[in-house]
Parts: C-alpha cells; sequence; structure tokens
C-alpha cells in the first residue's frame, strides 16, 4: 500500500493508520530528513527479523532506530551530560548517536559493546509516528541489494512489494544518509560524514 503522507502537516488520521499497522508488527518504509527508511517496532523480534531478511543484513549490524525527542533517548540510551548537551545542540537533525544503550533495547538492536545508534530526524512524520507508537521505530535504509539507496517511495513500493505493509509517500529527500558520530564514554569519534555538519567534532 502506498500511502501520502503531507510531510509538514501529516493528518492524525493517517498518522494512526501507520501507528496500527506498527503495533500489529508491520513493517513501513517512511520519509526522514536524510533518505527514506524501512522500520518496525523495535519491541517486535519478528518483524525486525524481517527486515534482516529484507536488507540481506547480518544479525552482528544492528540497525539504528528512530526517537521522538531529548527525553525519549532518556529512555533507551545513557546519556550523559556531555552527550545531553551535544545532542540538544544538534537534533533534531540529521545526525545518528552512538550511545550506551540501555535495558529498554532488545539485544537484537545493541552491538557487543551494548551500543546503539539513535536519531530523531527533522521531519513531523518521523516524530508523530514514533509518538503514536509510543516506542522507537527501527531505522534501515531501503537499498536495493546492490546497496543501492531508493529514495522515490513508488520505486520502493515497486521492489519491495508485499514483503512491506506500507509505504509512506512523503515527497522528495535529501537522499544522503546522516552524519553518524560516537559519543560512547564521552570521547566523540566521527564513524561517518553525511548531511550533518560534523565540524564541531574534528
Amino acid at each position: 500500500m502506498l500511502l501520502k503522507i503531507n510531510s509538514q502537516n501529516p493528518p492524525q488520521r493517517l498518522i494512526d493508520r501507520v501507528v496500527s499497522i506498527l503495533n500489529r508488527g508491520g513493517i513501513i518504509a517512511y520519509p526522514t530528513d536524510t533518505c527514506y527508511g524501512i522500520g518496525c517496532d523495535i519491541t517486535n523480534r519478528k518483524a525486525i527479523s524481517r527486515i534482516y531478511q529484507l536488507r540481506q543484513r547480518k544479525k552482528e549490524k544492528p540497525f539504528s532506530f528512530v526517537c521522538s525527542d531529548l527525553k525519549n533517548i532518556s529512555h533507551y540510551a545513557k546519556v550523559s551530560n556531555y552527550a545531553y548537551k551535544t545532542m540538544r545542540r544538534l537534533l533534531p537533525g540529521p545526525y545518528t548517536f552512538i550511545l550506551a544503550g540501555s535495558r529498554q533495547v532488545p539485544k537484537m538492536m545493541l552491538t557487543r559493546r551494548k551500543t546503539a545508534g539513535i536519531r530523531v530526524p527533522d521531519h513531523q512524520t518521523c516524530i508523530r509516528l514514533v509518538e503514536g507508537l509510543g516506542r522507537p521505530i527501527l531505522s534501515a535504509s531501503a537499498k536495493l541489494p546492490d546497496n543501492t539507496e531508493i529514495n522515490d517511495p513508488s520505486l520502493i513500493h515497486d521492489h519491495f512489494g508485499k514483503r512491506l505493509d506500507v509505504v509512506i509517500d512523503g515527497g522528495p529527500v535529501p537522499g544522503r544518509p546522516s552524519s553518524v558520530i560516537s559519543l560512547f564514554d564521552d570521547t566523540p569519534v566521527i564513524i561517518r560524514e553525511g548531511l550533518g555538519d560534523v565540524s564541531s567534532f574534528e
């Protein structure tokens, strides 16, 4: 199902419709402030496993997930004063921060070092979905098997077909990945330079 949702002002009835799909263990494609993502409720192991199969990715490489705000992040990660100040300055925005995960995060979403990648995109549809669900949403880029990103919702719909329960058409997105910054142990490390400015960490 291809569902058009206005990214500036998402209608609540459409958000509720997608949230009910997530609550039933569904898999969605959705727009962010960087790329189109594929996601599910991070507490649904079966749905997460389906996304690993879709993306042909090894379980040892966890996906990041989307939170709605800094307060929401603090439930799912250990946030030091330094990390809080850093994230408050840059979020919402095109960044993924690597932090030590809390007990609320399913083990399959954590690395061996018990860290997790967490995003708060500057995108109303994402935020409203997480708020409606009451839990974070997994964030995997919509990619072809050759690792090419797909940022056209109709192409995502055609490529994945019935393997996705709904594809949200939120219009064009920048089509560049987020910058990934590790704040583990309060030592900032640039893992990937993407859309977000990383000059303050160099």
